[in-house]
């Protein structure tokens, strides 16, 4: 036994009481623990592409960015005086919303998988009328796709800029942006509500998603952010009108109307 497993092992019989026997176990368990992470960790460096440098020096080594705080929980700063638009899934294209949302930026299925279209002028309490969605109908859009066209890979900005990339990230190509959470405030109200698509009008603009830039002119009033009818509804926001918004953890979503749907985020 080497001169940590023997510190490990006095840890152990110290904290727990536990055997000469029970020791060894649970050293046997904490090694099987530890060679199955860094199994998983050299998984994820084989899945994505090699790093480079801009001199073009050939790739030394993949890496997995994973140090101390890894899985910690970011504290993400509000994004004030935002105007929003109220959009919605099944939504034709028209003048002010030149791409239809019968698919999403990563659900091609979009309208059958959320059940129907959430029509924002037919409305159950915060459900549209006629059917029990399928999926969260408190959704969002925001004008950044970390999924580069045509899928099997992401932007090559991503990893810089979107700070939970590296804890996310499971595929190349697979998006670490999709069903995250945001907290909106508005007036007196605070809603939390997942990412779901991409928009309004621009699907590249990261340095306001992430850098905290104010986001790319539009003819819709300069709009940041898309909101479902049940988020307008809960809110009392109308198109046009401005909220704060910023990014949150799961652990961080208080209970409400939305809580049906806390899933896991990407």
């Amino acid at each position: 036994m080497n001169s940590f497993s023997s510190y490990r092992s006095g840890i152990w019989s110290a904290a727990l009481g536990l055997s000469a026997l029970q020791c060894a176990h649970a050293n046997m368990l904490w090694d099987k623990l530890e060679s199955e992470h860094q199994h998983n960790l050299e998984g994820q460096r084989e899945s994505f592409d090699d790093i480079r440098d801009p001199y073009r020096v050939p790739p030394k080594v993949k890496i997995v960015l994973e140090g101390p705080n890894a899985w910690e929980t970011f504290d993400y700063s509000w994004r004030r005086n935002i105007p929003v638009t109220v959009f919605w899934v099944g939504e034709d294209a028209s003048q002010n919303n030149p791409v239809h949302n019968h698919a999403s930026s990563w659900d091609p299925n979009w309208v059958r998988n959320f059940g129907g279209v959430d029509d924002p002028n037919r409305r159950n309490g915060y459900f549209p009328a006629g059917f029990v969605p399928r999926q969260n109908p408190f959704y969002i859009a925001l004008p950044y796709n970390d999924v580069a066209r045509g899928g099997g890979r992401h932007k090559p900005e991503a990893s810089r800029v979107i700070r939970w990339f590296w804890r996310a990230a499971k595929a190349p190509g697979q998006s670490v942006c999709h069903n995250r959470w945001i907290a909106i405030h508005f007036g007196k109200k605070v809603c939390y509500a997942q990412w779901k698509d991409c928009g309004p009008f621009y699907t590249d603009d990261y340095n306001y998603v992430f850098l905290g830039k104010s986001p790319k002119p539009n003819r819709n009033g300069n709009a940041g952010l898309d909101i479902s009818p049940a988020v307008r509804d809960f809110l009392g926001v109308k198109s046009g009108q401005q909220v704060s918004w910023k990014f949150v953890e799961v652990d961080q979503v208080r209970e409400g109307p939305w809580s049906d749907w806390l899933l896991p985020q990407s």
